[in-house]
């Protein structure tokens, strides 16, 4: 069973909320949805090195946030909520210099003010580069 409040929510309707965003800046793309889990890529380049030539953890950070922000605004209703996120860790566990990685983010906790996401992000040989958790609040829209 689907946790998304569109049931027929597809990539092609995921990847325009990008448009304009720090996502769109480092490269980041969404490529699978399920019925509970959101997969995007993100490459590891110039936009995305620390001054090692390694992936910075920040971008995982990035990347991470993006795809727990996402879930949880594909969860909500969004004529009545709005979401922003108020806490993530991320453990560094693994460096990559180049090609791409893919993060995976699935549900912890679903509720009615908060969620909770764990995303796993790996490398092209499927190794463990980063494993972060995100909390999101859900905010009733205020009357306009």
């Amino acid at each position: 069973m689907s946790i998304w409040f569109n049931k027929q929510i597809t990539i092609d309707g995921i990847n325009p909320l990008g448009k304009n965003t720090m996502g769109e800046h480092i490269g980041l793309h969404f490529t699978e949805v399920g019925a509970d889990y959101l997969v995007a890529t993100m490459p590891v380049d110039h936009r995305t090195h620390q001054p090692y030539g390694l992936l910075h953890g920040g971008a995982s950070a990035a990347l991470a946030e993006t795809l727990g922000s996402v879930c949880s605004a594909l969860v909500i209703d969004p004529e009545k909520f709005i979401c922003v996120g108020i806490e993530i860790n991320a453990n560094h566990v693994r460096s990559v210099r180049s090609g791409f990685v893919t993060g995976t983010c699935t549900p912890i906790h679903i509720g009615a003010t908060t969620h909770v996401w764990d995303i796993r992000i790996k490398d092209e040989r499927n190794k463990l580069v980063c494993i972060s958790r995100l909390t999101v609040a859900i905010l009733k829209k205020k009357a306009l």
